[in-house]
């Protein structure tokens, strides 16, 4: 669905633990209205094994909608940013650090998602989902050309992503290796 119109704005499927952003989330959602233009389909508990019917609906949600929200959960980078950018869905992430030690802000002025960003990723970064009305009205404005683009550019972007990582990481290996291949 590269080139066609996307019948959903958003989605969001996902676990709504209690008194997490995810909870403000879905009343920011239903408070607009905007619930009714996107794929949202909460749960109150985590499953540990998807079925191949929630997998299908999942993916059938990143296909068919032109963002894919992004809230924090446990950690504040999930699974869920790269699949969308795997279907052209652009993530609205959610630019929190966690209580993990994932990153510290007083350390690194770009936590958390600082290798997105060094990256340069096409996603829009919200800290707060109080945000994500005036991102919904913008979006309702976007023509399907300029969607079209976008998603292409966002398929390119992670495409090279996914080579950097790549190639750093099998540098790294590759000189750690050769490093103790001459000790």
């Amino acid at each position: 669905m590269l080139h066609d119109q996307r019948p959903y704005l958003c989605n969001f499927l996902g676990t709504i633990y209690e008194n997490s952003s995810r909870q403000a989330l879905m009343n920011i959602l239903k408070k607009d209205g905007n619930d009714k233009l996107c794929w949202v389909s909460p749960r109150e508990q985590w499953q540990p094994q998807e079925t191949n019917e929630s997998l299908k609906n999942y993916q059938d949600a990143l296909l068919q909608s032109d963002l894919t929200l992004c809230p924090v959960g446990v950690n504040t980078e999930c699974y869920r940013i790269y699949e969308a950018c795997s279907y052209g869905s652009i993530p609205v992430v959610e630019d929190v650090m966690t209580a993990g030690s994932c990153g510290n802000t007083s350390v690194h002025h770009s936590a958390p998602l600082q290798l997105l960003k060094s990256m340069g990723a096409p996603f829009i970064f919200i800290k707060n989902w109080k945000e994500l009305p005036a991102v919904l009205e913008k979006e309702k404005t976007i023509i399907l050309q300029e969607k079209i683009e976008r998603r292409k550019m966002l398929l390119q972007w992670y495409q090279h992503f996914k080579t950097e990582l790549k190639m750093k990481f099998t540098n790294i290996l590759e000189s750690s290796f050769l490093m103790n291949s001459k000790i």
